[in-house]
């Protein structure tokens, strides 16, 4: 059987394979929909067998095995598309060309049974199949990469913005404070300004160092012992007074919240989800956290109502550096995830042995619940 009549012909069993090996590519997929996760499969797959028959010159051979086949004039290729998706949910690189790789070794295992002699044909199919999959991950890669750089140099740029806002506050309270005429009650304003802009700028350098260790060694250090929980989230909720000043925030506790926690990991998590929340709030509407002890495990969760997450995007947020685009509601802000506060909340959880996860829907706002282990 010819090679391309074949994947026509058994699309669905090779889909089913790419699927439940995507499914293994990391946390970010094990939360995505079977739709998701075969993405545009069916579309490369299509394009491939139809490749596999049309005629080539040596010259285009040649170029389609280096990966410079010419895209269709104002087209972007399936293959292309599925690049700038993946990204877009999380998956590395090394797990985007992987699923490349699985596709050849699939396609090629489940086909040769059906040849019943190698021939020159089969050969020529396997020889076209072969560039053709090389093609399409080439066209993956190259959007994915692209997009890639383009979201590290929008977090360097926010970065640098954000970082920009308290230096200024700084900058101007050590003018005030170096006047001849330096009223005390309004020096203990600037004072608390100053307070402010340092606990934001803390929290960002304190993420970087984060994310740099969990690039150098994989996993955050947890030092856990005995601890009330109820205690932890009381400290995060101060720090977070203290960086939104005008944001109400609300707090219930219930249950037996004693667990073997690290105290200041876990005091970075709950910070880091509160002054999410806060941000990304309805300005009429406060921010509430709630702590519950189970029979194995205590529970904290941290709920705004505002902007909603869509769910295509409620695993990509996790992912440092991700720019996800959003309606922005007619506010002025784009839904987007391009710093690194809840991918070192969701390490930091893992880290305990324990979950982070997000719901969003209008009637309950948006909720990230993390979820501990006693």
């Amino acid at each position: 059987m010819r090679l391309s009549l074949f994947i026509t012909q058994h699309l669905e069993g090779i889909l089913a394979e790419w699927e439940a090996f995507a499914r293994t590519q990391g946390p970010s997929a094990s939360h995505m929909s079977s739709l998701a996760l075969r993405d545009h499969a069916k579309l490369i797959l299509t394009a491939i067998a139809a490749e596999i028959e049309t005629a080539q010159t040596p010259h285009q051979q040649q170029e389609k095995s280096r990966g410079l086949a010419p895209e269709a004039l104002g087209q972007e290729s399936a293959a292309a598309t599925h690049g700038t998706l993946r990204q877009l949910s999380g998956f590395s690189l090394i797990q985007l060309t992987a699923e490349f790789r699985a596709l050849r070794a699939t396609v090629l295992r489940l086909w040769l049974p059906h040849v019943s002699a190698v021939t020159d044909t089969t050969a020529s199919d396997m020889v076209r199949f072969n560039e053709a999959i090389d093609q399409a991950q080439a066209e993956s890669v190259v959007t994915y990469s692209r997009r890639a750089a383009a979201a590290r140099d929008t977090f360097l740029a926010i970065l640098g913005h954000d970082l920009r806002s308290p230096l200024a506050t700084i900058s101007l309270a050590g003018s005030y404070l170096t006047t001849s005429a330096v009223d005390p009650n309004k020096s203990r304003e600037v004072g608390k300004r100053v307070q402010r802009g340092v606990a934001s700028m803390t929290s960002m350098i304190n993420d970087l160092l984060e994310y740099a260790r969990v690039q150098l060694d994989g996993e955050i250090p947890i030092a856990a012992e005995l601890m009330d929980l109820a205690e932890i989230c009381q400290a995060a909720l101060e720090n977070a007074r203290a960086v939104h000043p005008n944001c109400p925030f609300e707090f219930a506790v219930s249950g037996d919240l004693h667990a073997r926690l690290d105290k200041h990991r876990m005091q970075q998590v709950l910070s880091n989800l509160l002054n999410n929340a806060a941000q990304y709030r309805d300005q009429s509407a406060p921010v509430v956290m709630a702590a519950v002890g189970e029979q194995d495990a205590v529970v904290v969760s941290v709920q705004n109502h505002g902007l909603l997450i869509p769910p295509e995007a409620r695993q990509a947020i996790f992912d440092p550096m991700v720019r996800l685009p959003g309606d922005d509601g007619g506010n002025g802000r784009s839904l987007r995830s391009i710093g690194l506060g809840l991918f070192i909340a969701r390490e930091i959880t893992a880290g305990h042995g324990g979950t982070l996860e997000v719901e969003s829907d209008s009637a309950h706002g948006t909720v990230f619940t993390a979820r501990i282990p006693r």
